[in-house]
């Protein structure tokens, strides 16, 4: 795929989303940081069930910490691996409380050496929170990548140096939201919906199954 075809792709992603955002709803960057660490392996809409019930009670390092891990665990039991998140969470907040003045830091290893945040956490932190170039390359962005022909490669990390590589730059801040959100809302994994697609000429995975 070339660089002209890349930038029709992400021209026609914005023209459709001009602004895109998180699904995951927030009001700090400390929550931001809460809610991406239980969303792993878990729905935007059951974290945000939760973290409503939570944030309302506690949300600042202090107050989440001060819950300890048998009372965060009533809030996010409906999360998928709420025991390990729950001691994740807890050690998180205490280092921020410890090592940071309770501010979420805004530099990748500091944020990866945190309880429960790993490559992906850390760069949607830092481009949502913090705006810098990052790419998380989550399932839906995986499968796109590779789908599309947009930036293929053998696993995650391949895919996310290749993006952060081969997307046009005036779009690598909100390339992120836009490829998550046509993964999770039209470029389906069992079955894309390719007739609502408005990348649908542009793609590599099209022109493939009309030449089978």
């Amino acid at each position: 795929m070339n660089k002209e075809k890349r930038t029709e792709i992400f021209t026609r992603l914005r023209r459709e989303n001009p602004e895109p955002k998180t699904e995951l709803e927030y009001s700090s960057t400390f929550e931001l940081l809460i809610s991406v660490i239980l969303s792993a392996q878990a729905t935007d809409i059951s974290v945000n069930k939760a973290t409503k019930k939570l944030y309302a009670v506690a949300n600042t390092p202090e107050a989440i910490y001060a819950l300890g891990v048998a009372g965060l665990k009533m809030y996010i039991k409906t999360i998928g691996l709420f025991n390990t998140k729950a001691v994740n969470v807890i050690k998180t907040c205490e280092i921020l409380i410890q090592e940071h003045d309770s501010i979420v830091p805004d530099k990748r290893e500091l944020l990866e050496a945190l309880p429960g945040v790993g490559r992906k956490t850390a760069n949607v932190v830092l481009n949502t929170a913090f705006r810098q170039i990052a790419m998380a390359v989550d399932t839906h962005i995986f499968r796109i990548s590779n789908r599309t022909g947009i930036a293929p490669g053998k696993n995650v990390l391949e895919v996310e140096r290749r993006l952060i590589k081969l997307v046009p730059e005036e779009f690598l801040l909100d390339a992120h939201h836009w490829l998550i959100l046509h993964g999770r809302y039209v470029c389906l994994a069992r079955k894309p919906r390719c007739g609502a697609c408005v990348i649908e000429d542009l793609c590599e995975f099209r022109k493939k199954v009309y030449a089978e």
